[in-house]
């Protein structure tokens, strides 16, 4: 195959690959870190030409595929580990006053929809009491820092574009109201408080945030968050785990999609349910 041939047929496998990401040129060049008129030439019809090995590798990375399949070596898009490697990965919290994986991903995703699956009670909607209280012992993040990373991403649910939605089960609501397991030593005024406030803030955001209760007999989930359709990381503690690939996101996407179908308490009933379980403490 010569170079011209070559060149043909890396575009076409690149373009495959754009489509199956659900990605264009400008998201591409972003998260390769490449300059947007780069891509356009290595897609253009006129004057097909190949990448620098540099070039090649942060599209492959980008793309969740082999340099070698781009470049028509080989029939399979990536050998099984190195196809793990790109779909899988793990990211290490940071003990930073903002946990900067988190939030960049949050931002990668303003402006589509945002699934989210918390470990107990949003941390979004939570009071600065209560932070200071889950975060006062021997974790990985201190006060100071869980409330500045709830800040930045609240303030990410303000913008006009937001769309999140929250599935949480209707008895750890509940148990944070009686001051269960990990609220045991929390106050009852500090917990009425934070239901009072997530009340309203419910009925505030609505629709850009959307919490839905289903019942935790029913159904069960880890915590984990897919961010639209490009990256879904499931919470271990101190690690996520990250996954790019389009199948293992649909996967999340459809969990949650199951969640909501079965929810107790639908979205546009959370914020008058949380206020009235306020008046039970």
């Amino acid at each position: 195959m010569d170079k011209r041939d070559r060149a043909d047929l890396f575009r076409e496998r690149l373009m495959l690959a754009l489509r199956e990401r659900d990605m264009n040129r400008s998201e591409l060049a972003r998260t390769a870190h490449l300059d947007r008129s780069t891509v356009s030439q290595l897609l253009s019809d006129d004057t097909p030409r190949l990448p620098n090995g540099q070039a090649l590798a942060s599209i492959a990375t980008a793309l969740g595929v082999s340099s070698d399949w781009l470049l028509g070596l080989t029939t399979h898009k990536g050998a099984a580990a190195e196809i793990l490697d790109q779909a899988v990965q793990v990211a290490e919290t940071e003990r930073h006053p903002v946990d900067e994986h988190l939030l960049a991903w949050y931002r990668d995703a303003v402006g589509v929809k945002i699934r989210h699956v918390p470990a107990n009670l949003p941390d979004v909607l939570k009071t600065e009491a209560v932070l200071s209280y889950e975060y006062s012992g021997e974790t990985f993040r201190t006060p100071g820092q869980a409330i500045t990373g709830t800040r930045d991403q609240r303030a990410l649910l303000h913008r006009a574009e937001t769309d999140m939605e929250i599935a949480l089960s209707k008895e750890a609501l509940e148990g944070f109201a009686r001051g269960e397991g990990l609220w045991i030593d929390l106050a009852a005024d500090v917990r009425r408080e934070q239901l009072l406030v997530m009340g309203p803030n419910l009925d505030e955001l609505y629709p850009s945030l959307r919490l839905h209760l289903f019942g935790a007999t029913d159904r069960f989930s880890a915590p984990f968050t897919v961010f639209g359709k490009k990256w879904a990381a499931l919470y271990l503690g101190q690690r996520y785990l990250a996954f790019s690939n389009t199948r293992h996101v649909q996967l999340f996407s459809s969990h949650f999609d199951d969640l909501v179908r079965h929810a107790v308490v639908r979205s546009h009933e959370a914020g008058e349910f949380v206020v009235k379980l306020a008046d039970t403490i």
